[in-house]
């Protein structure tokens, strides 16, 4: 199993940016995606998933109605589309997959496969 992010940046507030996460070595339509991130000091907050079986979404407080999190199954790949940036956005972003449905959702404790994550930085 292997996730691999990108499209990490640096970027104005109020500005976008969009990660991907590409899956291999797994059915793709069986797991469900992650996003979570991390700031220095603190613990790795869920931030939107998606359960590929039956397309659920969940989304954080923090990002719900800034983020979009979607699917391809053809690439192989969950892309997160990140509006109206913030300088509190400024992390380290993972994606993460746990077969069919994460519980509780959007907890780090229910996925089991991790990528390496990619740095996102909002600047003011």
């Amino acid at each position: 199993v292997q996730l691999v992010e990108s499209g990490g940046g640096l970027v104005q507030a109020g500005g976008s940016l969009t990660l991907s996460c590409a899956v291999s070595g797994f059915q793709f339509e069986e797991f469900a995606i992650g996003w979570f991130r991390q700031v220095p000091g603190k613990e790795r907050e869920g931030i939107a998933e998606i359960v590929n079986r039956d397309g659920t979404t969940n989304y954080a407080d923090s990002v719900r109605g800034r983020f979009t999190i979607s699917s391809d199954s053809v690439k192989n790949t969950v892309t997160l589309q990140m509006n109206d940036l913030k300088s509190e956005d400024t992390a380290v972003y993972y994606c993460a997959a746990e077969y069919l449905w994460p519980d509780p959702p959007l907890s780090v404790d229910s996925y089991g496969y991790w990528g390496r994550g990619t740095q996102v930085t909002v600047s003011l």
